[in-house]
Formats: C-alpha cells, sequence, structure tokens
C-alpha cells in the first residue's frame, strides 16, 4: 500500500462529511475520496442484512479506488456491519460510535441524552455500549425520526426541522440530561438548532474528532502516513444530487470535486 493512496471514507449520505472535516482537518495533505450513498439514506431504518450489504458495496467501491484505509463515517453501518467489514477486509477499517462513556462519565445529573437512528439504537453494538454505563446512570434514548431526511435535503433550520427537534428533545429536558449525545453523522449539521432549543448547561457530544484521531493514529501504525506539505486529491462521489454536499462543504468549494456517480 502506497502513503499517497487515499483515506476512504463512506456514509448513508451527505452526514458523514462532518467526519470529513475532522479528518481532513487533522490531516490537511491527505488524499481523501468521499462516497456519499445518498439514493440508500437513511440507512437507520434498513434491516441489519441490508445494511451490511450496502456496507460491503461502499468498501469494495472504495477499494475500487485504491484506498489505503476505510472510515466508516456512519453510526448505523458501523454498529450493524463493522464486525462483518473486519472479518471480509484486510484494509484497516475504522468505525464510528456514539460517544457514550465521555458523556457518562462527566454528567454530574446522572442522566444523559442519545439521540440516534433507530438502527443504531437497536444494534448489538450499541446495546452493550450502554449497558455498561445503566447501573450508574439513566440513559434517555431518542430515535432522531425524520432528521436525516431533511439534513440530507439541506433542510438544517425550517420549521419542520425546529418542531421535529423540539418534539426530539423534550423527554431529556424533562428527564434533566447535561449531556446530549449525538449518535448519528448527520446530526453535527443541527448542532447549532440544538443549542437554542437545550438549556445552556447542556453539553453536546460527537465523535468526528476521536474518529480523525484514530485514523492518524492507524495510519501512523502502519507507516502509511502522506507527509508530503502538497495539496491534496479531496474527491466527493454521490449517487444522489449534489447539491446538499455542495451547500455543507461551501467553505472547501476551491478545494474539493463534487461528482454524481453510480455506486
Amino acid at each position: 500500500m502506497d502513503k499517497k493512496s487515499p483515506i476512504g471514507v463512506f456514509d448513508s449520505g451527505v452526514g458523514g462529511s462532518s467526519i470529513w472535516k475532522e479528518i481532513h482537518k487533522l490531516l490537511p495533505f491527505e488524499n481523501i475520496i468521499y462516497l456519499a450513498d445518498s439514493k440508500n439514506a437513511p440507512y437507520g431504518n434498513k434491516s441489519s442484512e441490508e445494511i451490511t450489504a450496502l456496507s460491503i458495496k461502499n468498501v469494495d467501491k472504495l477499494l475500487e479506488l485504491d484506498c489505503k484505509i476505510i472510515v466508516v463515517a456512519c453510526n448505523t453501518a458501523t454498529t450493524n456491519a463493522i464486525s462483518t467489514l473486519r472479518k471480509n477486509y484486510s484494509i484497516p477499517i475504522i468505525g464510528i460510535e456514539p460517544a457514550i462513556k465521555p458523556a457518562a462519565l462527566q454528567t454530574t445529573s446522572k442522566s444523559i441524552g442519545i439521540l440516534a437512528t433507530k438502527g443504531t439504537l437497536s444494534s448489538e453494538l450499541f446495546s452493550r455500549a450502554a449497558r455498561e454505563f445503566r447501573m450508574e446512570i439513566s440513559v434517555v434514548e431518542i430515535i432522531g425520526e425524520g432528521l436525516v431526511s431533511l439534513i440530507e435535503a439541506g433542510n438544517l433550520d425550517g420549521p419542520e426541522m425546529i418542531s421535529l427537534l423540539k418534539k426530539h428533545t423534550k423527554p431529556m429536558i424533562d428527564a434533566n440530561v447535561d449531556y446530549v449525545v449525538l449518535g448519528c453523522s448527520h446530526y453535527p449539521y443541527i448542532i447549532p438548532q440544538l443549542k437554542k432549543i437545550l438549556p445552556k448547561n447542556v453539553k453536546i457530544i460527537d465523535s468526528g474528532e476521536a474518529v480523525a484521531r484514530q485514523t492518524k493514529t492507524v495510519l501512523q501504525s502502519l507507516n502509511l502516513l502522506r507527509e508530503e506539505n502538497t495539496k491534496p486529491s479531496l474527491q466527493f462521489y454521490t449517487n444522489a444530487e449534489t447539491d446538499t454536499l455542495k451547500f455543507l462543504l461551501k467553505e472547501y468549494s476551491d478545494k474539493i470535486s463534487v461528482e454524481k456517480s453510480n455506486f
């Protein structure tokens, strides 16, 4: 494997670009290819078998494009498919899981909220992680029904989004949570809206930075970091319309290419 080979990132759509931003910030010289499987979004209401099949399809495409490491920038795909992916492929595969542990260790109200998709909350990997802390703290799990579809459409702060967020956060506010864990890589895009609705003392945690750090650690351990200080190739492929990706990544518009592709 070559140091110049790209990092491959995939998500059920545009949301994993929030993870991409953290990886690019930490590893600014790395070439990165991102697949947005928006045609099949959201993954959260699909069966585990469907999610695994879609994840395999995405990994195969990234391997075709000569990627040196794969980042599964989707909580639902990680919690349902990562063990199968790691069994089937020899390439290093990084997953993303809800950051339950830091929230559970830092809460003072002994109550935390988790906003995630149905596919993540009902997975075995998630329930194992949550079980570890349930004896000591109260965990309010909320399925973010409807949020991914709105984010995929670029609707981050319309009346429908605000109404849904108020509905989803009410049980958390009622339970006096002081941490909200975002269990879907789409959700960082609605942090500004969540901050307006949640009480001021509530902290919001997502997993983007941790995933970027883990990606760097694994590349370093394999001597695969691209160290040269030259402009990287940053390619985005989506199998739906390109508008939302371009909108979410507008501050990078002079650095990236966004194309529609069938995969």
